[in-house]
């Protein structure tokens, strides 16, 4: 199955190019990391994706439905999304279940009755994630890292078939960050994981599990392919277009830094 494919999709605005000529699919048993610097692009095809935006031309399927002839409501409720975006836009005073709960309808807030048995899955689905002492919390009390595992405890309420993680690590320290990463490998190890697609502008925060790489820059894809052929430093250099220093972290990871020169004092 493909779960998402876009043909020969161009975006603009105002006579101005956003997107150029994107040509690029998911298909079943495929995690794909998304990379590129700020700007490259990365947001507005997840906008697209999310139908917040509609392409100037070309062809979107995401999920088997086509745009222009789905209905755009009903997919969302398909896709779990993890976004700093998201995060502004819940009730301060709601509490972390509530919120986990709210991904069912794919709402900001709760407007609709629920059976008992529905919050009680949203709070045992929080502490099979590690946020057991979340339970009861209101949101504005949250650290960013427990924001953030309310989100993704969100994004798997509905059960979702794609999930998005886009820069989940923003704002993070160090320590919350791998914590966020193991939480997100212990969910691509369950059967019937959903397919993820990560975005990022940092290596080292594209987990092993991640099969394929796509690589934006400037509204137009660089390359894109699996990830033992991309993550290398002749295509890394190539992508971003400067000298780098390519470091192993930790299982399969790497950081990419700047090539600086040296300094004599």
């Amino acid at each position: 199955m493909t779960i998402l494919s876009f043909e020969h999709i161009n975006l603009s605005k105002g006579g101005t190019p956003l997107l150029t000529d994107i040509n690029w699919q998911i298909h079943s048993g495929e995690d794909w990391g998304l990379l590129g610097l700020n700007g490259a692009g990365k947001t507005l095809m997840l906008q697209m994706i999310a139908g917040n935006l509609w392409p100037s031309s070309g062809k979107l399927t995401v999920l088997g439905e086509v745009f222009g002839k789905t209905n755009i409501p009903d997919l969302t409720k398909r896709i779990g999304w993890v976004s700093n975006i998201l995060q502004h836009k819940f009730y301060q005073n709601d509490v972390a279940e509530e919120i986990v709960l709210s991904g069912k309808f794919a709402s900001i807030g709760i407007w609709q009755a629920y059976p008992a048995a529905d919050l009680r899955t949203a709070r045992e689905l929080l502490a099979s994630l590690g946020g057991a002492s979340l339970l009861g919390k209101s949101y504005q009390v949250l650290s960013q890292g427990e924001k953030q595992l309310v989100l993704i405890a969100r994004a798997l309420m509905a059960k979702p078939e794609l999930l998005i993680l886009d820069e989940p690590c923003n704002g993070l320290d160090l320590f919350a960050r791998e914590d966020l990463l193991a939480r997100i490998q212990q969910i691509k190890a369950q059967p019937n994981a959903p397919t993820v697609l990560l975005v990022t502008h940092h290596t080292e925060e594209i987990p092993d599990f991640i099969s394929h790489v796509l690589m934006i820059r400037d509204g137009q894809i660089v390359r894109q392919g699996p990830r033992a052929e991309l993550m290398t430093p002749e295509v890394l250099t190539a992508f971003y277009q400067k000298p780098i220093a390519i470091h192993p972290y930790s299982n399969g990871r790497m950081i990419v830094q700047p090539r600086l020169p040296k300094t004599d004092f």
